[in-house]
Order: structure tokens, then sequence, then C-alpha cells
């Protein structure tokens, strides 16, 4: 919650801050909401995160707002050239923060040596022609933060550098600077603020739907290393036009400024304020509009814009900027940029060089509101110390961005503007990602105490509703905070990532909020949330007080239905004091602790009662407990919630396990429903007429017709029960159909957890209707049991699970399996080796000789023989290679000497190399030396059972 100098007063009497946000990551189990689709009707290859327009988890079919762009995940990518996936695999131990707790879905890709990548396919539909980056590249030596390039390809070719920089970013909590957002000196250590977003349009024509685009790391791209979270894609429309009735800021002097900003001012830009400032009182006098046509305006200096009753306008959040410019290190307290009263703002973007929160670092929110009536709609908002701090009566907050602020996103308050009352206040539609405190808030405020003393009361705040919103990977606070009021409606917003604190909370805020009196939090999906700030282990949903600062007041009648709670780092679910609270039919899956816990670590509940009834939980870990009361003074009474044994049991479709050997058809998984059957994310499918729960079921043009199972998504599994005939080694042959290639699609279970098949990867066919076959083997004992399919990364359907008797017979292992290369020249990444197109080649850096790719076939594997080949026009060479295998990626063996080989164009450029058996998971070919080219180059590793 953002504290200016009124605030800061209130702040001072709170003792501790104890909790605002979470953290979690999601478990190799089978997981819940995570990745959301986008549709059958438009699907992408790679994972599209919450923010894309059908985000719909299960539990809340609509939860999140509508964007107009959609959000490839860079660890769902392509990457070539030795790039690797970090991702949060555990619990934090310590109070500090990470790169990947502060990243969305907990993972990002690092790109630190040249020609490494990342690559996506445009599956929106639509052209792309501009780009946003969530990125980190490292700070200055000395702190302070540097700029730098990271070059854009479109299938393949060279489109344009994109600029990035770490000026806004990288502050450091050593040396007892714990939560603080000001302390540049990276000699304090443990370092938070990783990831910044830059923007820009693709040069040149957009790029086309089916078409490749990358980000590479090449030799003029200088950070030592880019780590890259997410990038959203998007075609703009055109600027809007100058409305009727309006005055433009230029008429009144304003003069843009479209140097690029990349971190810092331009030194050399005009200062619009008194322009603009000019041209409000214009528009105020005459009852006109205030026109802010394109280009980015300077506002410099410690003093921002007021405005009383006029619609402000611009030319759209991608066009229109106005960009606040204060002297660092500042001394000045600052208000906001625009402080307006019952006021229509609309469709522009504004930023500003704030390197922290506080004043030093020019802080200062971006919109002060009050008033009734009031309108923010169409605003890209970043680098502020808040976005919206709004008050008043009846305004709204909608189809807004926010990103990269300093401290709250959406804060709904009564003080505002020095306002006393914030009734009937709506945010909506809004996308918010990487906050420095809450994302969005409730925030009631009782009282703030005066310089002299005194003490200013407000009323408390009535009827406030946040609807479909969606909150990402806030660093420093909650994804939303209800604190204190009454008659709150929080329905339907998707939160997710959390770096340290609470994801969803309902309290009050310390001992000068207002009670929370009644409020419903309903069909909100809370995902990997839940933190250690303050090393506090805090819950992903929290009710009750003491959540912020002490623990006192009073916390009403919360009534909490229809929320969907997953991957949580600690307890799904926490209460504190709180009383008359309802919690009823929540879906809570893998809670990283406990399900549901009344007085957890740090947040007692001496007193307190709660009705608990019709909730599921699934994905417990061992050691861990469904429900556990901690408190007893706090009376819970239970009823029809899965832990208790009231769930419809699992059972075999159509009440026969399906017979192994034999096919298992996807459509047939197991009744009993979400978190016991299956687990989805969203519910898409349109084959109820199958079965009346076909949540991702669509008709199939495979042989044989029938259903196929589709929108797959990475943590959502499936399961079956089958009956083994006979112990032993099973072929498993898998229906599946994919616009393109996706590495470690899914993984074969069983009841233990215990991965059978190994990572399956899942071959291009060309279309989500053209099919072909994935292969796998997995041992399986007789008789009756269950088996899971997890869909580890999503972009595939499936029609069916063929096993067969005894290994599968002489195939290409290597087959659309994933690859890696000790470097990679340009785009010609390791990936290409398995792709099943002679065309494509992998090629090392040049020069620098030995050099290898290798083959992941997922588990270990009998081979006897390895085809390598190169486009088959090329002319003839000479490599001298040797093969070499490896079960664990570190200890490799030499299974076939070097020698020189000879790729003829004569004999397809195929080379065929023969060895005796051996198992090995990884099949490395180490090249030495090409007198074709001074590189290794190899464009297809067929490697076979025999």
């Amino acid at each position: 919650m953002r504290l200016d100098s009124v605030r800061r007063r209130a702040a001072a009497a709170v003792v501790a801050l104890a909790a605002v946000t979470g953290v979690a990551w999601t478990p190799a189990a089978p997981a819940g909401a995570a990745a959301p689709h986008t549709g059958q009707a438009a699907r992408t290859a790679q994972a599209v995160r919450a923010p894309s327009p059908a985000a719909a988890p299960a539990a809340a079919a609509a939860a999140g707002a509508t964007t107009p762009f959609t959000s490839y995940e860079a660890e769902a990518g392509a990457l070539g050239g030795g790039a690797t996936a970090v991702s949060l695999t555990a619990a934090p131990t310590t109070q500090f923060s990470s790169a990947t707790l502060e990243a969305s879905g907990h993972a990002y890709a690092h790109l630190a040596g040249t020609g490494q990548s990342v690559q996506w396919t445009n599956a929106t539909g639509q052209p792309i022609s501009y780009l946003n980056i969530r990125a980190s590249i490292p700070d200055s030596a000395s702190g302070g933060g540097i700029t730098g390039t990271l070059d854009l390809y479109v299938n393949g070719t060279f489109r344009q550098a994109l600029n990035l920089n770490s000026k806004q970013t990288w502050v450091y909590e050593g040396n007892n600077n714990y939560n603080t957002s000001d302390n540049q000196n990276p000699a304090d250590g443990s370092p938070r603020v990783f990831f910044d977003e830059s923007h820009a349009f693709v040069t040149g024509a957009p790029i086309a739907a089916g078409s490749t685009f990358s980000l590479v790391k090449d030799s003029a791209n200088t950070a030592a290393f880019y780590d890259v979270d997410v990038v959203d894609v998007e075609n703009p429309p055109a600027p809007l036009p100058q409305p009727a009735n309006s005055i433009s800021i230029t008429s009144c002097g304003a003069v843009a400024d479209n140097t690029p900003t990349n971190g810092a001012a331009d030194s050399a830009s005009a200062d619009s304020r008194a322009a603009i400032q000019n041209c409000i009182g214009q528009a105020q006098s005459q009852g006109k509009i205030l026109w802010i046509p394109q280009g980015t305006f300077y506002v410099k200096g410690t003093s921002g814009l007021t405005a009383t009753g006029i619609t402000i306008a611009g030319a759209g959040q991608w066009y229109s900027t106005v960009y606040r410019d204060v002297p660092v290190p500042n001394s000045t307290p600052l208000g906001a940029l625009f402080q307006v009263t019952s006021c229509t703002v609309q469709d522009f973007h504004i930023d500003a060089n704030a390197v922290s929160r506080s004043t030093i670092g020019g802080d200062g929110g971006a919109m002060d509101t009050t008033g009734t009536n009031w309108v923010a709609s169409g605003i890209w908002t970043q680098h502020t110390m808040s976005g919206f701090w709004a008050s008043g009566t009846g305004g709204t907050v909608k189809n807004s961005r926010l990103t990269s602020i300093w401290a709250d996103g959406i804060n709904l308050n009564n003080v505002s503007l020095n306002a006393t009352s914030g009734n009937n206040l709506t945010a909506t539609n809004n996308f918010v990602r990487g906050t420095g405190d809450d994302a969005m808030a409730i925030n009631s405020v009782n009282y703030n105490t005066n310089g002299d003393g005194s003490k200013t009361y407000y009323n408390p705040m009535t009827n406030i509703t946040f609807t479909h919103n969606t909150t990402i990977a806030p660093w420093g606070g909650k994804g939303i905070g209800i604190y204190g009021g009454s008659g709150h409606l929080v329905s339907g917003n998707y939160i997710s990532d959390t770096a340290r604190y609470i994801g969803l909370g309902a309290g009050r805020f310390g001992v000068n909020g207002s009670d929370l009196l009644s409020a419903t939090v309903s069909d909100n999906v809370v995902v990997r949330s839940g933190g250690n700030a303050y090393s506090q282990g805090q819950p992903a949903l929290h009710i009750g007080n003491g959540g912020d600062g002490q623990n006192t007041g009073t916390v009403d009648h919360v009534t909490a239905t229809g929320n969907t709670v997953a991957n949580s780092l600690y307890d799904a679910v926490g209460f504190s004091t709180s009383t008359n609270t309802q919690l009823q039919n929540t879906t809570i899956t893998n809670p990283g602790r406990n399900g549901v816990a009344i007085s957890p670590p740090f947040y007692p509940a001496p007193t307190g009662s709660a009705t608990i009834t019709g909730n599921t939980l699934t994905g417990l870990k061992p050691g861990n407990t469904a429900y556990v009361n901690n408190s007893s003074g706090f009376t819970a009474t239970l009823s029809n919630n899965s832990w208790q044994g009231t769930t419809t049991p699992e059972a075999p479709y159509g009440g026969t396990p399906a017979a192994v050997p034999g096919t298992v058809q996807a459509e047939n998984y197991d009744t009993g429903g979400q978190g016991v059957a299956y687990n989805v994310t969203s519910v898409n499918g349109n084959a109820n007429s199958y079965r009346s729960d076909g949540v991702d079921l669509e008709a199939t043009s495979d042989t044989g017709g029938g259903y196929n199972l589709g929108w797959t998504t990475g943590g959502q599994w499936f399961r079956y029960t089958v009956n083994v005939a006979t112990a032993g080694t099973y072929s498993l042959n898998l229906r599946v159909a994919a616009p393109a290639a996706v590495s470690g699609a899914l993984h074969l279970s069983n009841a233990a957890g215990a991965n059978l098949s190994g990572a399956v990867t899942v071959p291009a066919t060309g279309d989500w209707q053209t099919w072909g076959t994935a292969t796998a083997t997995v041992t399986l004992p007789a008789g009756q049991q269950v088996l899971t399919l997890n869909q580890d990364n999503g972009g595939w359907n499936l029609n069916s699970l063929a096993f067969a008797a005894g290994a599968p017979a002489n195939t290409n292992l290597a087959a659309g399996k994933s690859a890696s290369a000790a470097s990679v020249n340009q785009t010609y990444s390791a990936s290409n080796v398995t792709d099943g197109n002679q065309d494509t080649y992998w090629e090392s850096a040049n020069s620098a000789f030995p050099q290898w790719v290798q083959v992941d076939l997922g588990a270990a594997r009998s081979a006897g023989r390895i085809v390598l080949q190169l486009p088959a026009g090329w002319g003839a060479r000479t490599q001298t290679l040797s093969v070499q295998g490896s079960t664990d990626n570190s200890a490799f063996t030499t299974v076939l000497a070097s020698a020189a080989r000879t790729f003829d164009p004569a004999t397809g450029n195929t080379v065929t190399l023969t060895f005796p058996a051996t198992t090995q998971r990884y099949f490395r070919v180490n090249i030495t030396a090409n007198t074709g080219w001074p590189a290794g180059q190899i464009s297809e590793v067929q490697i076979w059972t025999s």
C-alpha cells in the first residue's frame, strides 16, 4: 500500500508491516491452475499465462482480465544455443527475494552466451506489430543500472535491436535494508526488483500468424546476461483521432520528444508542464476535452498537473505518453503526476524516471483521483510510485494496464486528495504486473495522525467492487488486499506469482485501518502465491486481522466461495482472528504445506468462528494436513469437505478399467470430477453430449472418429484406471496433433507419482486436427491400477494411448525429443536435429572446435544405431566426430570412437553409425573438425534401437 506524506504519518504507528503478499512454485506433481489457454479457435503452441483474453481456470470460468495482448512465457518457448530455463523448485529458505520468485510463472529463460535464444510461434491468429518484454539485465558494478539491446529475429532473420535497461531495477536489502526499495548499493547484497518492462513497435512488416519470432543474444548485445520472463504480443489499433470539441496540448505550447527514454529521461527534452496545465485551464473554462496527441510529453520538476470536471484523452496507450522527469536525488515530497477530481481520463500512457518508491528516488503517483463518477480507462502506467490512488463516490478504473510500478497498482481508498469517503468504486478488467506493493487494494482508513498529534477520521468505505482483473508477480505486496469497510465484492480475479507475500487477503490494515464488516470473495483464482517475507511462511489466501501490522480489530462476515487456490508455497488458506467467516466450495490443489490452517504461524487466532463446507483438496504432500486448527478459542464448523470423505469417489469411465495391452481413449478419463479424476485450469470442451463433464473434449478427425482431449496446459492432469494383464515393458503410442513441436509435453505417472515414461515430446503435425504419433516405453505391474497423464507443457491434442506388450519396434527414439548443444551460430538451433526436417540444421559457433550436439531421450533407452544427416543439397564434406552417452548428463562414456565421417550428396548426405547396443538417456555427437565449414553441422540425429 502506498504511503505518501499523509499516509506515512499513519505508517509510523504500525510497528511491523508483517505480511503483504506471497510466493509459490509449481511442483512436478499434477498441478492446479497454471498457464491458461486462449481457446480452441486461437490456441498458442507455447504456454499462455493468465492475462490472455480467455484465461479461465476451472473454478472460475471467467477469472482474469480480457486484454488486447497475448502473453508468451519465455520458459515455455523453444530455447536455443544453450539457453536455459530457470524455475523455482522449492520454497525459499530465507526471507529475501530472487529472480525466480519475482518472475511470472516463477520461471524465466536465461540467455548468457552469444547465440543463445528463445523462440515462439505466433499462434494468436493475428499479426504481431507490437512487443512488450519483461526481462532483467545486470546492474552496473556500482549500482544505478546499465542499458543494453537484445535482438529480435522473425523467421530466423534479424529484424531489429530492442532497447532494455536496468536503471529502474536492482535495489538491495542487505546491511539492514530489508523491505526497502531505495538502496542501490550492490555491495550490500540481497538484491530484489530484477525485472523491468520495455516495449516497441515491430520494425517493418508485422509478424504474421504462424511465423516464428525469437529474442537472440548476438555479439552486439553486450549485457552479461538476459533473463527473459515473458513477452506480450499484440496488434494495436490505429491511433485515435483528435475528438471534436477538444483542445490539443500542442496548441498551448507542449512539445513532443520521441527519443526513447530507456530507463531515463532525455536531457534535451522540453518541459511541457506549464503548457499542459494552461490547456487544462482552457478546457475547464470552455467545457472542452483536453487532447494529448501522439508523442512523449515531459512534465519536469516536482509539480504535477491538476484538473477538475473534464475529460483528458489520448490517441491510445501505445501512442500518447506523459513522462514525469524528477531531478534525482530528490528532496521534495511529491504528489501524483495527475491530481484530478470528477474527471474522465482515457487512452494514454504514463511513465516516469523514478528509481525507487522513496522521495529521494523521485517517487510520486501516476494519478490521484477523487470526486464523483470519475472514470479512468485505457491507461498504461509504468515506473511511478502508484498507478491509481482513488477515493470519492461512483468512480471506475477499467481496461487499464499497470506494469513495473514501485508501490501499489490500483488502490481504492477514502483519503485520496483530502477526501473522507470511498463508496461504490469499481476496478474491472485491469491487468497489473510487477508492483512493489499490493497490485490492487481496497484501503479503508479509520484515521491518520497529524503532525500536532491530533487525528483526522474518515468514513468507512462501502460497496467496492473488484471484478475480472489480472494481477501477476507483485514483488513487494499482495495480489489483492481487502482492508476494512463493508459490502465489498471481489470476484472473478486471477492472482498469481506473488514474490513474498499473501496472494489474496481479507482483513484490515494495521492499527489505523477500518474494521472489515462484510465482503464477498468469489470465483477468484490464486496461483503460486504465499511467501516467506519476514520468514513467516504466509498463506496464499488469508482471512482475518493481523495480515498487516498488528493483530487488532474486527474482521467479520467474509464469505469466500468458489475460489481456486493452486500450488501455494505454504498453507493454501489461513485464518487469523475473524468471525462468521464462510469458506465454501473452494478448490485447493497441491498446497506447499497445509490445506486450510486456523492460526498458522505468525497469524494468531485466539478467538473467532468460521463455517467450512464443500471444499475440495487434492495433491497434499506427505507430512502435511488437509485441515488444522491450532487455536482452542476459534470455533470452526466443518461439513462436506473432501478430506472428510464426502467427495464423489474416483472410478473408471463406464465402470470397467481399460485393458492393457490395448488402447485407452483419451476422452475416457476416470469419473470423480475436478481434483479427483482430473485437474483442469479452465473449462473449454464442447463434447458434453458425450459426457457431462467433457471439460477439455472436442470431436476429432483422427481415424476412428470420436473425441480427443484438447486445451492442454502445463499443470493439468487426467487419470485413467487400467487393468494390466501381465507385468512387463510396454510400448506406448500416443496419437497426438500439434501445430508445432512441444518439447517435454507430457509424462505418464503411477498412483505414487513416479514418472513411468520420462518426458515425452510431441512432434509437429502441422495443425490441431492433423494427427501423428509420439512414442514412449513404460514398465507396469500386473493388475488394476491408476495411471495419470500429466500435461507438462501445452500446445497439443491427444486422441488415444495404445499400449503394446514388449519393447517398441525399431523406431527413431530421437524424433521430437529435446536437444542441446555446446554452442549455436545465429538461429541454427539444436532443436533442428530432432524436428524430422533434413533441410533445417544445427550449426555451432565458428572456428571453436570441439563442438557437440546431443539428444535427451527423456529416459534411458537401449540403442545400437545412429543416423546423421546434413541437408541433401549441400556439397560433400567430412566431419571428424565421436558418439558419447550418459545416463545423467554429467558423466559421459565413449559409445563410438572418433573417426572421419563423410557426408556425400550422392548418398543423401547421410552417415549411419552402428555400435553394440547401449542404454543411455543422452546421446552426444562430438565434432572436432569439418572440411566444409569451420563449425559443427548436423541437420538430423536419428537414434535407433537396432
